[in-house]
């Protein structure tokens, strides 16, 4: 299988497993390595935490849930040496790191409070005697996250499950170690068992084996394309049921615009959080012809005032990409738009540093056929179209393979909500960017994957909803049905 892409699910190339480093992406200086795990120790890993699955199930549920809170806790404690860990690996401006932490934090903290209420069975209406859906753990899961944010999309998918009583292999990226490591010294500080939240430095060629084994009930992936695909594939071969949360090409509709300078400061947010490296970024703008040009300039404005530099410095608002990888196909895809005659309002090139850099940069005059036009853009560029109404916008918006999230600004509630209505995705936020939080559902549609994490649905992907039907003693048989 394969899970090399430069979209966050990238690990590792086809042709060569790599070892886990970390390497600097706004000097290029490889800092740390670590070596793969032997497959002669995959094997005995899972049955560990197979192991540690039978006594974690039967840990009352307030106990798994104070294991999880205590972990938010400590996250929050560590915020410094945490978010360090994640501008030194992956890039991240020191203040968006430090806001990563503290989210991953609300997540975990969520979970830990909530999740037992989630938990209580659920009685049925029924004629005679008793029923109830009770949800009941699986057993062992694997988690394949990405470098974009190291904690959060942990969190996300460790929380909930931790405390419905499933055991975690966590498989991070290559690109992050370092955070992998902190993570599971925080569970196991917080009080979880041995085998109960395992880091694994899995080898690409190692996955499968992994999915196969008979105590690992389920996969959860956020990547690419190429790797939920490759992924679900093989759980489907072995009848394992996966979680995926995939790519995104967020569309960002301006219907009307009372403040104009705000709108566009949105628009900035919504598309240069994470240096433009989110699944739910704005990278397709759709303006209305009466505002298009004002927004554009302004937008272009905005952009070029982004200086690159240290994302240590709390000065700095650009920051590298990831790798330098990253930054050679983001300018490849800004290079094959321009060649077929798209205009670079600002941007469009690398700056003249060592690092992962590139402009930021605002395009007008996509089309398709163009690069830009049908693939995502993970890092600080912006497509701008002009539409006509809101059904131009809504029919641009759903021309695309994906369907994540989205985000329609306009003064009229009614109208607004009528638009987000025809969106295909799985997201639609109203005068606001597309965001995350731990008490709202969170994943998409199309190709941008299936299943839902975070909220009370996040609890619910890999559990077992099972029905107990209570009866009375002697009451007889009825009619039988199956």
């Amino acid at each position: 299988m394969t899970l090399d892409t430069p979209h966050p699910g990238k690990t590792a190339s086809d042709s060569a497993e790599r070892t886990y480093a970390t390497v600097n992406p706004y000097t290029g200086e490889t800092l740390r390595e670590f070596p793969a795990l032997d497959s002669a120790e995959v094997i005995p890993t899972v049955e560990r935490a197979h192991q540690a699955y039978l006594a974690w199930r039967e840990r009352p549920v307030a106990e798994r849930a104070a294991v999880v809170r205590r972990a938010g806790e400590l996250m929050l404690e560590r915020t410094d040496e945490l978010a360090a860990l994640i501008t030194l690996e992956m890039g991240k401006l020191r203040r968006e790191a430090r806001g990563e932490v503290a989210l991953a934090a609300s997540i975990l903290a969520y979970y830990g409070e909530q999740g037992p209420g989630f938990l209580e069975p659920e009685a049925l209406p029924v004629e005679r005697g008793e029923a109830a859906v009770v949800h009941a753990p699986l057993g062992v899961l694997l988690g394949i996250q990405p470098w974009n944010f190291p904690l959060y999309q942990v969190a996300r998918f460790a929380g909930p499950n931790l405390v419905v009583g499933n055991t975690v292999l966590l498989k991070h990226a290559e690109i992050c170690p370092q955070s992998a490591l902190a993570l599971e010294t925080l569970f196991r500080d917080a009080g979880a068992p041995e085998g109960v939240y395992t880091n694994l430095f899995l080898k690409i060629s190692d996955v499968e084996t992994v999915i196969a084994h008979p105590a690992v009930q389920g996969v959860s992936l956020t990547g690419s394309e190429r790797a939920g695909a490759s992924v679900a594939e093989i759980a489907g071969r072995h009848l394992k049921k996966c979680v995926l949360e995939l790519g995104g090409s967020d569309p960002f509709i301006v219907l009307d615009a009372p403040d104009l300078d705000r709108t566009v400061k949105a628009a900035a947010a919504g598309r240069l959080g994470n240096t433009g490296q989110s699944c739910i970024a704005a990278k397709r703008l759709m303006v209305v012809d009466g505002l298009y040009d004002a927004f554009v300039e302004k937008l272009g404005q905005a952009f070029a005032a982004l200086h690159p530099g240290d994302p240590a410095d709390p000065a700095t608002r650009l920051g590298p990409l990831s790798s330098e990888r990253a930054a050679r196909d983001l300018h490849a895809q800004v290079q094959d738009a321009v060649q077929q005659g798209a205009t670079v309002v600002t941007g469009g090139g690398r700056p003249d540093l060592p690092g992962a850099f590139v402009d930021a940069t605002v395009l007008t005059g996509v089309r398709p056929g163009m690069r830009a036009y049908s693939e995502e853009l993970f890092g600080p560029v912006a497509v701008v179209y002009r539409v006509a109404d809101e059904d131009e916008a809504v029919a641009l918006a759903n021309a695309s393979a994906y369907g994540l999230g989205g985000a329609v600004f306009c003064s009229d509630p009614e109208r607004a909500r009528r638009v987000a209505d025809r969106l295909d995705s799985g997201m639609v936020w109203i005068n606001h960017p597309t965001s995350s939080q731990a008490d709202l559902p969170f994943g998409g549609v199309k190709n941008s994957g299936y299943g839902r994490e975070l909220s009370r649905m996040g609890m619910f992907e890999f559990t077992n909803r099972k029905l107990v039907r209570t009866l009375p003693a002697g009451g007889g048989v009825g009619r039988v049905a199956g």
